[in-house]
C-alpha cells in the first residue's frame, strides 16, 4: 500500500495575440497567483518564459489519498481553463504512488530514523 501520493499537472497555455512578454505576464500571473491561494498547492510558471504567446504552467500537491489528489488537480486545471484569457491547448497530469520506506533515502546517504 501506498504512503502517500504525488501528483503534478502541467498545462500549456497559448495566446497568440499576445504581442510582448509584459502583456502575457498580466493574463498568466494573476491565475497563477489566485491559484496558489485558492487550493492547495504549488504552482509555477515552468516554460516558455521568455515567449510571448505561449507558457507553461506546473501544478504539484501530496496527500494519502489518490482520489483528492485527483480532484484537486482536476479542480486547478478547471480553473486555470476557465480564468485565463488564453487557450489550454494540452494538458497532463500524473499522480505517483509514494513506497511506505521511510526514512531511508536521503540526500546525504545516511538512514534516518
Amino acid at each position: 500500500m501506498a504512503l502517500g501520493y504525488v501528483g503534478v499537472l502541467t498545462i500549456r497555455v497559448e495566446m497568440p495575440w499576445v504581442g510582448n512578454l509584459k502583456e502575457k505576464r498580466a493574463l498568466v500571473r494573476p491565475v497563477v497567483e489566485r491559484l496558489k491561494a485558492r487550493y492547495p498547492l504549488t504552482v509555477a510558471r515552468l516554460d516558455g518564459l521568455d515567449a510571448h504567446d505561449w507558457e507553461v504552467i506546473g501544478v504539484a500537491t501530496i496527500s494519502n489519498d489518490y482520489g483528492w489528489v485527483e480532484e484537486t488537480l482536476k479542480m486547478a486545471a478547471d480553473y486555470i481553463a476557465r480564468e485565463g484569457s488564453y487557450r489550454v491547448t494540452s494538458e497532463h497530469t500524473v499522480i505517483t504512488p509514494l513506497d511506505g520506506d521511510v526514512g531511508t533515502d536521503t540526500d546525504d546517504g545516511e538512514d534516518r530514523p
